[in-house]
């Protein structure tokens, strides 16, 4: 696939957020029943608008992973999404993993999802992104299921070696996982043998902004590929309520410099040029 390239020739990357609240991340989830969630303080629609503002300052435009659950109780929020030029994606229902669900279950779950979210926004919804980018080797009947889904996209994959998550012999750019549907997955660099994470989540709070900024900036101009970066709502909010159980690792990778995320966004999104997935990926493919 060749690069979108911007108007002055910088190769256009697209950034995501995955819109779920501090309480239904999957390392809480022993912790925090779902059956609790509507009895939890919400801040995901603070946090939302936040970022909606942040992007309007950069005049950039995301894609958003938003779970059905969230949609069915945020529709403002959700129409503040779309209105603000940004493209609408699913994350799913109920933030289950795809691992922890047979093929009926998994369908039912990201339809329901893809339906509010459409009812919700008035928008047609092509992108859908696993929970926990849990769709791996041992799953991949995933593919034809969120293809009979009616998606045209998925960023289910993230091809590293994690102990949650992973399938590092994916390839590392966007490629036709089952007929009809393309497969984007989080951006990578490739070096001594192995994938080294570089598409955000906690690595971008973890590690110094410039290895970020060095590892887009190689794929855009070693591989010529554009980079697809996410990031959740609750990353921008170190004022965040802390939950209570989880052991020191879930911990420290939640917790983790949250309160350097907002100056390293800005920082990102002024580095680099970005736009929406279906602008970036799908352009003259459908």
């Amino acid at each position: 696939m060749s690069p979108r390239d911007g108007t002055d020739g910088a190769i256009v990357n697209a950034l995501t957020i995955d819109v779920e609240d501090y309480f239904q991340v999957s390392a809480f989830a022993p912790h925090i029943p779902r059956s609790s969630w509507d009895s939890l303080p919400c801040r995901v629609e603070r946090n939302i608008d936040h970022i909606l503002l942040l992007l309007a300052d950069a005049d950039v435009r995301a894609t958003f992973f938003t779970l059905g659950w969230i949609a069915e109780r945020y529709p403002e929020m959700i129409r503040r999404i779309v209105d603000g030029g940004h493209e609408l994606a699913s994350h799913g229902y109920e933030h289950f993993r795809a691992t922890e669900q047979g093929y009926g279950q998994f369908l039912a779950d990201i339809r329901l999802a893809k339906a509010v979210l459409e009812d919700t926004s008035g928008s047609q919804v092509k992108g859908y992104r696993a929970p926990s980018f849990s769709v791996g080797s041992r799953n991949k009947w995933a593919f034809e299921a969120i293809a009979e889904a009616g998606y045209r996209y998925s960023s289910s994959v993230y091809p590293i070696r994690h102990d949650h998550y992973g399938m590092p012999d994916a390839p590392r750019f966007a490629h036709e996982a089952c007929k009809g549907l393309l497969e984007l997955p989080i951006t990578t660099v490739r070096m001594l043998r192995s994938n080294w994470p570089a598409g955000g989540g906690g690595y971008f709070r973890l590690l110094p902004y410039s290895v970020s900024r060095w590892s887009i900036r190689r794929v855009n101009a070693i591989d010529r590929q554009p980079a697809l970066f996410y990031f959740h709502p609750w990353e921008l909010d170190p004022d965040q309520p802390r939950v209570k159980g989880p052991g020191a690792k879930a911990r420290f990778r939640h917790y983790l410099n949250l309160e350097r995320m907002q100056p390293r966004m800005r920082r990102l999104l002024t580095d680099f040029t970005w736009d929406r997935v279906d602008h970036v990926f799908l352009a003259g493919r459908y």
